[in-house]
């Protein structure tokens, strides 16, 4: 077989790279020091220093030096691990700027107008978006580094950000490192950064900030271990005119017990724990906790009908139902002592019937074993029916209960003439 010839190669032939082949050096000190040099130039003219980044961000490969350039924006220069700045050597070499969030004027107004640099310049190159969450996370976490000043500047514009919807609140998850919380820069940057939070933005935006980052039920952490309780969180936030927050903690607290309770019944009823263990249970965590009959039933309630897969056929639905809640009648009267609780119950019976279609005609048979049980009295069966009822199929509801409702009617007419009578 002929094997194909070699072609000859010149000596000292040059092999020409692909320019798109060629590995660009990493030079951050070089992207630092023209864009320090272009802050500077501007003179503190912010609008002239949102037009040089506009600008510079066709030439400098603001992608790759994304993490130096907000450095240089926040610090005014490259951070350190650890919060300092990387100095050069050469002292003819310019290698930091006052043009920065940490050389502003410490007040919110001066910092909105910083607020305004990096809003221009993320709407203009949106794939910044990410790389700007992560170096706000990595700031966060040299808090120790900064002065009291710089940190207080930082915590203005991190509400600034947070009340504009700019980042998500993952970045505060860098206040959990323990150097942080222990020493109590966590909850006097945070203290801070909700005060100027709730002048811009509501309490109600701030949860659904804290939410998204699954943080709203964490406020607690951010003080040292030795003051996580509720009166010291009370007194902070209270002396810090940010009683807000306090009524917002004691709101989530409600929920994280209300969720307990929520899932160690939902165990026990799926083990087949017997209806005493589950009544002393929830009447040893409500007393613990201060949960209202009437918000512990309607949970309860929730776990009871969760707790079968109902028959999709409806004539069959209703025996279902009827046998496997009379076995949990006892627990929902021991949750139903007041008229409040009761009513609950009804409502929420009635609410759950409308919206599982396959028990719209078995509501009033559910009511019925109710009160044969005695988990709810005549005289709220018959408040429910004059005006306390939801609009949820209403006219449904009220007709099946009719017959029964009379019937209620006349046994009081009677069992009233009888002890006039006497």
């Amino acid at each position: 077989m002929s094997q194909k010839a070699e072609k000859p190669v010149l000596t000292g032939q040059r092999i020409k790279t692909r320019k798109r082949d060629e590995k660009e050096r990493y030079d951050p000190t070089g992207f630092r020091d023209v864009v320090v040099q272009g802050l500077n130039e501007c003179e503190g003219d912010l609008e002239q220093v949102s037009k040089f980044l506009d600008a510079s961000g066709a030439k400098l490969n603001y992608r790759r030096y994304a993490d130096t350039l907000f450095d240089c924006l926040f610090a005014g220069g490259i951070l350190a691990p650890g919060g300092s700045i990387v100095e050069d050597g050469a002292a003819d070499k310019v290698s930091r700027t006052n043009v920065c969030v940490f050389a502003s004027e410490d007040t919110v107004e001066a910092l909105q107008l910083y607020y305004e640099v990096f809003f221009k310049l993320i709407r203009r190159y949106k794939y910044l978006e990410k790389s700007f969450e992560e170096a706000l996370k990595k700031i966060l976490l040299f808090l120790k580094g900064f002065s009291e000043t710089d940190r207080t500047k930082l915590a203005h514009i991190t509400a600034l950000f947070m009340a504009n919807n700019f980042v998500t609140a993952r970045p505060l998850l860098s206040l959990f490192e323990e150097h942080l919380v222990k020493e109590g820069i966590a909850i006097e940057f945070v203290t801070i950064m909700f005060r100027t939070w709730l002048e811009k933005r509501d309490i109600a935006h701030m949860n659904g900030v804290l939410k998204k980052a699954q943080l709203e039920g964490k406020l607690m952490n951010f003080f040292p271990v030795s003051k996580r309780t509720i009166e010291h969180f009370e007194k902070h936030f209270t002396e810090s005119g940010l009683t807000a927050l306090v009524d917002y903690q004691k709101f989530q607290e409600s929920v994280e017990v209300k969720r307990e309770l929520l899932s160690t019944v939902d165990t026990m009823i799926k083990d087949g724990e017997p209806i005493k263990e589950i009544i002393s249970y929830a009447d040893e965590h409500m007393k613990r906790h201060a949960i209202e009959e009437h918000e512990a039933v309607v949970l309860v309630w929730s776990r009871i009908v969760n707790a079968v897969e109902w028959n999709k056929k409806e004539e069959l639905v209703a025996e279902q139902a009827l046998k496997h809640l009379k076995m949990y009648t006892p627990l929902l009267a021991a949750l139903t002592k007041t008229a409040r609780a009761e009513l609950a119950l009804m409502v929420k019976v009635q609410d759950y019937c409308y919206d599982n279609m396959n028990f719209m005609k078995v509501f009033h048979k559910i009511i019925t074993l109710f009160y044969k049980a005695d988990v709810v009295s005549e005289d709220v069966i018959l408040k429910w029916y004059k005006d306390a009822h939801s609009p949820k199929g209403k006219s449904v509801f009220l007709e099946q209960m009719k017959k029964f409702v009379e019937w209620l009617e006349n046994a009081e007419e009677e069992s009233d003439s009888g002890e006039e009578e006497t």
